[in-house]
């Protein structure tokens, strides 16, 4: 009786621990990472990079899911209405995350509610480039020639809603300019026309631009972060050019479905944190034109996907783009 006793309060004492020893078993199979995009784009490339690393963290591989469709809905409804148990999550970017809520009539999640944020990757910041027969040097000139030839410029995106698209609709507000916007089916239709010079500009993404521009094929006007990009150093943002305030960027985060355990979360977190601030995928990452977040935790990227949904429905509304 008393060897039961003494058996009895010692397992008592140990119910305490057990909620902290959730995620101790976490993962015991496979993870999926599920990329709302087709296979061969930057958004796939980080994702792949992060992936590859990860079982050494975790002891369970991470495999990779492409599950692309309507901008990047499809992926984040399939992930929203996974089991929360942290087995499958989301590699997303600013078009599930924050600009689709707006922008498509209906959508099957809520890029806040549905969603357990884990951790910011970081942003691939959007470059204002044009055509070397469009004769200004700089933002400033810009602005005093689009004003001077109200109607004249246009600027081709890769599509209406995209973030190529919605850059120009800040730009045209914030710094009272009329930029004519031409979409495409695509950045490389769009690229190739402004290469031809059928349109005079895009704000498209750095890393697409640069060979571009360091071939002297376009023109680097600005960045439209409100920080300069590691890749084009000596470019000035737009911002710091007259129109302050200017901030346009595609941002990366991985999140869980809602009601993942905190544990779990806390788990993840850690594991890709490490990865990311390991030598070798900073260099990787950096090669595929990525800025660091500002912090890791997962609550700041709720706290930046809140945000940043609430300042797209913005442009999105001024835009008057509207996707089925």
């Amino acid at each position: 009786m008393k060897l039961f006793k003494t058996l009895l309060l010692a397992c008592v004492a140990a119910l305490p621990l057990l909620p902290a020893a959730h995620a101790e078993g976490f993962p015991d199979k496979p993870i999926m990472l599920v990329i709302p995009f087709p296979p061969g784009g930057p958004t796939d490339a980080m994702a792949r990079t992060l992936a590859a690393e990860m079982k050494d963290r975790l002891g369970q591989p991470m495999i990779v899911e492409n599950r692309a469709g309507a901008g990047g809905n499809i992926g984040a409804e399939y992930v929203s209405r996974a089991a929360p148990d942290g087995q499958t999550l989301l590699f997303g970017t600013s078009g599930p995350l924050a600009i689709n809520s707006s922008l498509y009539r209906k959508i099957g999640y809520d890029p806040v509610k549905s969603f357990a944020p884990i951790i910011q990757v970081g942003h691939l910041p959007n470059i204002l480039v044009v055509n070397p027969a469009v004769p200004v040097k700089n933002v400033k000139e810009l602005i005093a020639y689009a004003k001077a030839n109200p109607g004249k410029l246009s600027y081709a995106s890769s599509g209406n809603g995209a973030s190529s698209h919605l850059a120009g609709v800040m730009f045209n507000t914030m710094a009272g300019v009329d930029l004519q916007h031409i979409p495409y089916k695509g950045t490389g239709p769009a690229l190739t026309d402004l290469l031809g010079g059928q349109v005079s500009m895009s704000f498209t993404d750095v890393l697409t631009a640069l060979p571009y521009v360091k071939s002297g094929k376009l023109h680097a006007l600005g960045i439209t972060t409100a920080t300069r990009s590691q890749a084009l150093p000596n470019v000035p943002t737009v911002a710091e050019q007259g129109v302050p305030g200017y901030d346009v960027s595609v941002f990366f985060g991985i999140v869980a479905p809602a009601g993942t355990p905190p544990d779990r979360i806390a788990k993840l977190n850690k594991a890709f944190a490490e990865v990311m601030a390991t030598p070798k995928v900073k260099e990787l990452l950096a090669a595929q034109g990525l800025e660091p977040a500002p912090s890791t935790a997962p609550e700041q990227l709720g706290k930046f996907i809140s945000t940043q949904t609430t300042k797209w429905a913005s442009v999105v509304k001024q835009s008057g783009a509207q996707l089925d």
